[in-house]
């Protein structure tokens, strides 16, 4: 039995694709049905490494009873909400409206209108601990519909009004005041503990980490350095944290970090891997470029496709199990080693700590275990680290989890800019290829023919036009690429792409940048996203490649856009600043000021101004490299010349110090 859903290009909706249910993709054609049968929408929306996704596809979407009753009463759609993030914001900005919570699988069921009346997430196949049950749900709905239609129409008028308010604009622009007081709402939701927020489940949150990245050593931020280092480390020890192959999942289920949600997210990955690159520069400890390596290793290995990109991620289950593929049981682990201290320092029990198996993770640091087991550091060190090849090759004999081949274009150009980032960084050369690789990946592979960004790609297809943030990450990926490589042809890319952003998203009346082009379908609502979730925000990610480009050209324009998105933001960063970290981020570099640095000049020479520069993290200066004797079409290299090999010129608004040959002198002039 095969539906509507086969012709898909989302791996998550072909997972559906020999459902019983008669899916259909989102569309027009889906509502006009609708409103001739007179017949409610049910909207489904995933994405292809949901847990949960898939217990409610087993539970009710493969049982026959169950689709008969959606076939019969309903139009249903299902959506990734992976390639329409627009559609999901919609409708998750109403289930929390109804529900004041939110999650997947997201079920709202619409008028023919598109208008949401009913709303939820998971819904057992029978009545469970307070949820009723989803053949329940559907009876209700029906009968609702078909007895009280007045009641539905009021209910969906209201939901949809509700969501579609727009945020509060500010009256000014938020100053240094406001990211002192951020940092102090921060600091008050840090768990000193156990490293990161809040209580389980615990996520990453690499956005606020970067804002605590980027404001180490400032004054009115004193604990932000020991609150990321022991948030970094504690993850980096963690079950969420492969110990074996690398990478990070999701989020860990504990607030420990020790029981991770297994699925392993592109985002995720990229984010953090630039992370723990950058703290290395901050911090100077080894570990955390460990770390770097190791994540952008199992990005290359494990979610590079052949044609090029980034698959998004791998499923959380393999073998019909949670985490199956990334457990040990007690014997699995003793036939690789008999060594009680490795047991111990990776926290391998006979009894498990995980379903009767074991989470690897750091259990106790390296120094207790050896001294408690009367071993040399070195020794244990060593042991530790052939236990763990040996139980990456048993790993290759078992089945590994689905990977959800399509590359996103959003995602892909975090990638590109932490390979970049942490490439320059860690002075590693196939990093900054993979990153170049990817670069043109995209904006070949993922451009229609009249230069429209698209959201997804997979094996050859693409799906719908990128939205913001495609073009907000991509066109700072480009312009990090630019700054480690030199190469002018990627700044021409991130100048041209950021400014289709500008035509195609910017909001004239409010300011801001919409979620969707006006080029597109528009919704029941036109989303404009601030908050990061999980990613940096469209308008974040906006606003940093504003930043970028204007610390380029100069460009006053740009200035005052970026302006009038702090200015938007600014009741959100008042507020809610756990929500808005990446917009934290973007603010402290503007109000730095911002350093313009050309580097121009040759061979040693050059080299060796720009060492001085990339030799710790400087978010605030963006460097621009030329040869002294052409510009490429970048104003601030126009006019530079090299003087006797290389030169650096220091520059705040334009406005230019004289230049400087030796690295002694520009590591004064950058202080």
């Amino acid at each position: 039995m095969v539906n509507r859903l086969s012709r898909a290009t989302s791996p998550y909706l072909l997972q559906h694709a020999d459902n019983p249910v008669d899916w259909r993709e989102w569309a027009p054609d889906a509502f006009v049905e609708a409103a001739e049968r007179d017949v409610p929408v049910l909207l489904s929306v995933g994405y292809a490494s949901c847990h949960w996704c898939h217990v409610m596809a087993h539970e009710s979407f493969e049982d026959l009873p169950t689709a008969e009753m959606m076939n019969t009463w309903f139009v249903n759609v299902k959506v990734d909400r992976e390639e329409r993030p627009d559609i999901d914001r919609v409708y998750m900005d109403a289930v929390q409206a109804m529900t004041g919570q939110g999650g997947w699988p997201m079920t709202v069921f619409l008028t023919p209108s598109g208008d949401p009346f009913f709303t939820g997430t998971y819904f057992p196949k029978t009545d469970r601990h307070g949820h009723p049950s989803f053949t329940r749900v559907l009876e209700a709905v029906h009968d609702a519909w078909v007895n009280r239609r007045g009641e539905i129409e009021a209910q969906a008028g209201s939901l949809t009004r509700t969501i579609s308010v727009p945020t509060p604009t500010g009256t000014a622009s938020p100053g240094g005041p406001a990211l002192a007081d951020a940092y102090k709402a921060i600091r008050s939701a840090f768990d000193s503990k156990r490293g990161g927020f809040g209580g389980a489940p615990k996520f990453p949150q690499a956005p606020i980490l970067e804002f605590l990245l980027r404001s180490s050593g400032k004054a009115w931020a004193p604990e932000s350095e020991s609150m990321l280092v022991r948030t970094l480390d504690a993850m980096a020890d963690g079950g969420i944290h492969d110990q074996v192959g690398g990478g990070f999942s999701r989020y860990s289920v504990d607030d420990r970090w020790l029981v991770p949600h297994f699925e392993k997210m592109l985002y995720d990955n990229a984010l953090l891997a630039r992370l723990y690159g950058r703290a290395w520069q901050i911090t100077g400890e080894d570990r955390f470029a460990s770390v770097a390596r190791s994540t952008l290793d199992y990005m290359l290995s494990d979610l590079a496709l052949p044609d090029g990109g980034f698959a998004s991620g791998e499923d959380a289950d393999s073998e019909g199990e949670e985490g199956r593929f990334y457990v040990f049981s007690w014997e699995e682990f003793s036939s690789i080693t008999d060594s009680d201290a490795v047991a111990e320092y990776l926290g391998v029990r006979p009894e498990g700590n995980f379903e009767g198996r074991s989470i690897l993770h750091r259990n106790r640091p390296a120094v207790e275990v050896s001294q408690a087991h009367g071993i040399p550091p070195r020794q244990l060190e060593a042991d530790v680290s052939s236990t763990l090849a040996a139980l990456a090759e048993l790993r290759t004999r078992r089945v590994r989890p689905g990977l959800d081949d399509k590359a996103v274009c959003a995602w892909n150009g975090l990638a590109v800019r932490a390979l970049a980032e942490t490439g320059q960084a860690l002075d590693e050369p196939r990093y900054l290829e993979a990153a170049a690789d990817t670069a043109r990946f995209l904006l070949s592979e993922m451009r229609r023919d009249d230069g429209r960004l698209m959201r997804s790609w997979r094996a050859g297809r693409t799906s719908s036009p990128g939205f913001c943030d495609d073009y907000g990450a991509l066109a700072v990926g480009l312009f990090s690429l630019y700054q480690a490589t030199g190469r002018p042809e990627w700044f021409a890319a991130a100048r041209d792409i950021t400014a289709e952003m500008i035509a195609l998203f910017w909001d004239e009346e409010t300011g801001g940048f919409h979620t969707t082009g006006h080029d597109v379908e528009q919704l029941i609502a036109r989303p404009k996203n601030l908050f990061d979730s999980p990613t940096p925000s469209d308008n974040a990610l906006a606003a940093e490649a504003l930043q970028h480009l204007a610390a380029f050209t100069g460009d006053s324009e740009l200035l005052q856009r970026l302006d009038r998105i702090f200015q938007h933001a600014s009741r959100l960063i008042d507020r809610h600043p756990m929500n808005v970290g990446q917009m934290l981020s973007v603010l402290l570099v503007s109000l730095e000021p911002p350093i313009e640095l050309a580097i121009v000049g040759h061979g040693p020479a050059r080299l060796a101004l720009e060492t001085v520069v990339r030799n710790t993290y400087r978010p605030h200066v963006f460097v621009a490299i030329g040869d002294g004797a052409e510009s490429h079409g970048i104003p601030l290299l126009e006019n530079r010349p090299g003087g006797n090999g290389a030169a650096a010129y220091v520059c705040h608004g334009f406005v230019c110090r004289a230049p400087v040959e030796r690295p002694e002198d520009l590591a004064v002039a950058l202080e």
